[in-house]
C-alpha cells in the first residue's frame, strides 16, 4: 500500500523508491525531469560568502559521474523484469552497442525511472525531459520505448547560454534539449501565444488606413479548386482555385472595410489583419527569449544547473491547469516547486540529499512565508535520526547543519576537516561578519576531549564562538568544560556563551545557537507577491 501525500510534499530519498511507495498510478497530471548527467562532471551547491565573492564551500549535491556496478546492474534487470517489453528491448540493444560503462549505468538507471514516470502520469498528462547533448539521443529512444513514438510530441530547443569565443573545433554548443511525451492521445494543452516581436510588426505591418491604423494583409485564394466560389467582385478576377470565401462573406468584409482593393484590376483582392486585433503568434519549438541565470540574476540562488523560473512556468501553463499535480523527481534547487507554488499547482519534489531538501525548504519559506507543504523522509524523532547517523554519517551531518541554518564545511565530505563541520556567520554590528564553527557528531560516545578539541578549533579558526551539535546527551564534564570557555561579548548585543552544546531533542525542540543576527548561508529567495495559502510547514 503506498503512502500518498495529500498535498504538496518534499520527498527526502531516491526517486525510484519513492514513486514506487508513495505516488500512485495515474495521480500526475505534469512531469518535468532534469536528470543529471554530464561526464567526468560532479554538481554543486554554492554557499555565500560574506564578502560577496565565490564562496569558500562548495557542497556536492551529487556525483553524476555514473559507474556500472551492483546498483546499474539491478537496475537493468529491472527493466528486464517490468512487463515493459519496448524498454527491454530498447534497453538490450543499447547495452550490446555500449557495453558496461559509465553512459549506459546512466541509461539503465533511467529506464526503470522513466517506466515508472510513465506509471504516474494521468491519461492526460505530459512529460518534458530536459537533457544536454551528453546523451539526449539516448535518452529520446528511451522514451521513445516507454512512451510510444506516437506519443512523442515536439523536440524543444532552449537557449541557455550566449556564444562561446573558446571552441577551438566545432560549433559552439549554446542549447539544451526538452523532450515532450504525451502519456496519451488527447492531453492536456493549453496553446500559449506570444506577442509579436518589434520586428515582425515593422516588416509585416507596414501600411496604414485612414484612420491610421497598422495592418498587414493575406490572400483570399482557396488553397484548392473551388467551382462554387468562382465569382467576379467589382470587376476582380478571382483565383484560378476559386476565392476562399463565399459572396455574401466578401460583401460584409467590405462593408467593414477589411478589403483591400489593388490599384490594378488585374491584381486580386486581399483581406486587411490590423496589428491592434493582432493577439500574437503560437509558441514554436525554438525558445530563445528566456535568458539563462547569470550571475547578476536576482533570482539566483548559487546552483550551478539552476533554471529560470520563467521557462518553468511557461511548461506549466503549457500542459496543467490550476489545481493540477507537478511532479519533479530531481527537484535540485526547486524551481520547478517554485514555479508550481507561484502558479497554484500541487506538486510533489523529490531529492536525494537532505541538502537540496533543506535549500527548497528555504527557498519556498522566503519567496512564499504563507505556503504549507509536508517533508518526507527526513527525521522526526531521535530514532529516525539515529538510523539516519546509523546508515549515512554525512547525510545526518548536513541534515543537521541544515536545523541550524549553518553552512556545510568546503568539499561536504568527511575528511581532513580540522574539527570543522560547518559555519555559521554572524553580524554582531550589522555589516561586519563574524563566524562560528560547528561540530556535528552523531555517535553514541561523546566525552570531553570533544569539547576541547572544539576550543582549539574556535581559537585556530579565529571564530567568535563553537556549536557543538550532538545526537547523544553530552555529559556533565563536557557542560563542565564548555561553560568554562567563558563568553564572547558583542558589543552591541551583550555576552554569548563562547562553547555551545545543542543536543538533536534540542534541535526537535526549535532551539537554536544563542548568536546576534545571523547571516543566511546561502542567498536567499525573493519574495513572491500574492501568495495566499495559510501559513505553516509540516517536518
Amino acid at each position: 500500500m503506498r503512502l500518498t501525500p495529500t498535498g504538496d510534499a518534499l520527498f527526502y530519498g531516491d526517486n525510484l523508491d519513492v514513486l514506487r511507495n508513495h505516488i500512485e498510478d495515474e495521480s500526475v497530471d505534469l512531469i518535468y525531469l532534469d536528470p543529471p548527467f554530464n561526464s567526468n562532471a560532479n554538481y554543486n551547491v554554492l554557499f555565500k560568502s560574506p564578502d560577496g565573492k565565490q564562496s569558500q564551500s562548495q557542497i556536492e549535491a551529487f556525483e553524476d559521474t555514473w559507474h556500472w556496478t551492483d546498483a546499474a546492474e539491478a537496475a537493468f534487470d529491472d527493466v528486464m523484469r517490468s512487463g515493459h517489453s519496448d524498454a527491454a528491448e530498447m534497453l538490450r540493444a543499447m547495452r550490446s552497442m555500449l557495453k558496461e560503462n559509465d553512459m549506459m549505468a546512466y541509461l539503465a538507471m533511467m529506464a526503470v525511472r522513466l517506466i515508472e514516470l510513465h506509471r504516474v502520469l494521468k491519461p492526460t498528462g505530459s512529460l518534458y525531459l530536459h537533457c544536454d547533448p551528453t546523451a539526449s539521443h539516448y535518452l529520446k529512444m528511451l522514451l521513445d520505448a516507454v512512451f510510444g513514438v506516437k506519443n512523442y510530441r515536439n523536440e524543444i530547443v532552449w537557449k541557455r547560454t550566449s556564444s562561446h569565443s573558446d571552441v577551438s573545433v566545432g560549433f559552439g554548443s549554446v542549447t539544451d534539449t526538452i523532450f515532450l511525451f504525451n502519456k496519451g492521445s488527447n492531453p492536456l494543452w493549453n496553446k500559449i501565444i506570444m506577442p509579436l516581436s518589434k520586428e515582425h510588426v515593422a516588416s509585416k505591418y507596414s501600411l496604414k488606413d485612414a484612420n491610421g491604423r497598422h495592418y498587414s494583409t493575406r490572400d483570399l485564394r482557396s488553397p484548392s479548386p473551388r467551382p462554387n466560389l468562382h465569382y467576379v467582385y467589382k470587376g476582380y478576377q478571382p483565383h484560378p482555385n476559386g476565392w476562399s470565401i463565399s459572396r455574401e462573406k466578401m460583401e460584409q468584409y467590405d462593408k467593414e472595410g477589411r478589403l483591400y482593393f489593388p490599384k490594378e484590376q488585374s491584381g486580386r483582392i486581399r483581406l486587411k489583419l490590423y496589428l491592434d486585433e493582432a493577439q500574437g503568434q503560437p509558441l514554436q519549438n525554438l525558445w530563445d527569449d528566456i535568458p539563462p541565470i547569470n550571475s547578476q540574476a536576482a533570482e539566483r540562488l548559487g546552483y550551478p544547473t539552476q533554471k529560470p523560473v520563467a521557462l518553468l512556468e511557461r511548461i506549466l501553463k503549457a500542459s496543467s491547469n490550476e489545481g493540477d499535480v507537478v511532479l519533479d523527481p530531481f527537484c535540485g534547487c526547486g524551481t520547478t516547486i517554485h514555479a508550481a507554488e507561484k502558479l497554484n499547482r500541487s506538486w510533489i519534489g523529490i531529492d536525494v540529499t537532505h541538502l537540496a531538501i533543506g535549500l527548497i525548504r528555504d527557498r519556498l519559506r522566503d519567496a512564499f512565508p504563507q505556503a504549507t507543504f509536508d517533508i518526507y523522509g527526513v527525521p522526526r524523532d531521535l530514532a529516525a535520526a539515529r538510523e539516519l547517523a546509523a546508515n549515512d554519517k554525512h547525510e545526518f551531518q548536513l541534515w543537521a547543519l541544515s536545523l541550524i541554518n549553518a553552512q556545510p564545511y568546503k568539499g561536504g565530505r568527511k575528511g581532513a576537516d580540522g574539527g570543522v563541520d560547518g559555519y555559521i556567520w554572524f553580524q554582531p554590528d550589522g555589516r561586519n561578519h563574524e563566524k562560528a564553527v560547528v561540530s556535528v557528531k552523531g555517535g553514541e560516545n561523546v566525552d570531553v576531549k570533544m569539547i576541547r578539541d572544539l576550543i582549539a578549533t574556535v581559537d585556530r579558526e579565529k571564530a567568535k564562538v563553537g556549536v557543538f551539535v550532538t545526537l547523544t546527551e553530552p555529559t556533565r564534564p563536557m557542560k563542565t568544560e564548555a561553560a568554562a570557555a567563558g563568553f564572547y561579548e558583542s558589543p552591541n548585543h551583550g555576552r554569548f556563551p563562547k562553547i555551545q552544546i545543542l543536543t538533536i531533542a534540542d534541535l526537535f525542540a526549535h532551539q537554536k545557537p544563542h548568536l546576534p543576527w545571523i547571516a543566511p548561508s546561502s542567498k536567499r529567495a525573493k519574495r513572491e507577491q500574492g501568495a495566499d495559502k495559510q501559513m505553516g510547514l509540516n517536518v
